[in-house]
C-alpha cells in the first residue's frame, strides 16, 4: 500500500459535506467499517489522517469528509466545504427529517502536551473505535494516526474523529453528529 498522503499543512485540509455517497475508488483506505442500525446504515473510512464517514437511511445520504488538498472530489450534491483554520460549528437540515451538526478544532500543542496527548489517545484507542497510525512517518518517537470513535444509536450516529500530526504537533478533533427522526 502506497505511503498516506499526510505531509500537509493542516490548514491546508478540507472539511466537505455531501448528500450523496462518494466512491470508494476515490480514496486511498486504510481501514474500513460498516455499521447498521433499523433506522441507518453507516460506512467509514480511514483514508490517512483524513476520513470519510457516509449514512444511508431510505433513500437519503449524507457524506461527511475531510480530505488533503488535491484530493479529486465531486461537486454533485456538495453541501458545504470549508477549510480547516480554527475552531468552527456547522448545522444544517437535510431532506426528509436529516439533520446533521459538526464541530472541529484544530490543537497546535506545546512539543509536551502534545506527547501526553499523543500517548493518551493511543492508549485509549486500543480499545474502541477504528485506529490506524503510519509508522513510515514517524518523527521524534510519534506516529501520524487517524482514530475514529463512534456511538451507534437507534435514530443517531455520534462520531469523533482526531488526527494526529507529529510534524506540526497539531491535532485535529472533529465531532458529528447524524439525526434521523
Amino acid at each position: 500500500m502506497d505511503s498516506p498522503q499526510i505531509n500537509v499543512a493542516v490548514e491546508e485540509l478540507m472539511f466537505s459535506l455531501f448528500q450523496r455517497p462518494l466512491h470508494p475508488e476515490l480514496f486511498q483506505i486504510y481501514s474500513s467499517r460498516t455499521l447498521n442500525t433499523d433506522k441507518y446504515e453507516a460506512v467509514i473510512w480511514v483514508t490517512g489522517c483524513t476520513h470519510v464517514v457516509s449514512v444511508f437511511s431510505g433513500d437519503t445520504c449524507v457524506t461527511e469528509v475531510v480530505s488533503s488538498p488535491g484530493q479529486m472530489l465531486p461537486s454533485r450534491g456538495l453541501v458545504e466545504r470549508f477549510q480547516f483554520r480554527g475552531p468552527r460549528t456547522h448545522k444544517c437540515t437535510l431532506s426528509r427529517g436529516v439533520s446533521y451538526m459538526t464541530d472541529f478544532q484544530v490543537e497546535k500543542m506545546s512539543s509536551n502536551l502534545y506527547r501526553q496527548s499523543h500517548m493518551d489517545l493511543e492508549r485509549f484507542a486500543r480499545n474502541r473505535g477504528i485506529f490506524v497510525k503510519y509508522p513510515e512517518l514517524e518523527v521524534d518517537g510519534m506516529q501520524p494516526f487517524c482514530y475514529v470513535d463512534f456511538e451507534a444509536r437507534q435514530t443517531e450516529l455520534h462520531i469523533h474523529t482526531f488526527a494526529a500530526y507529529p510534524d506540526q504537533v497539531t491535532m485535529i478533533k472533529t465531532q458529528s453528529l447524524f439525526d434521523f427522526q
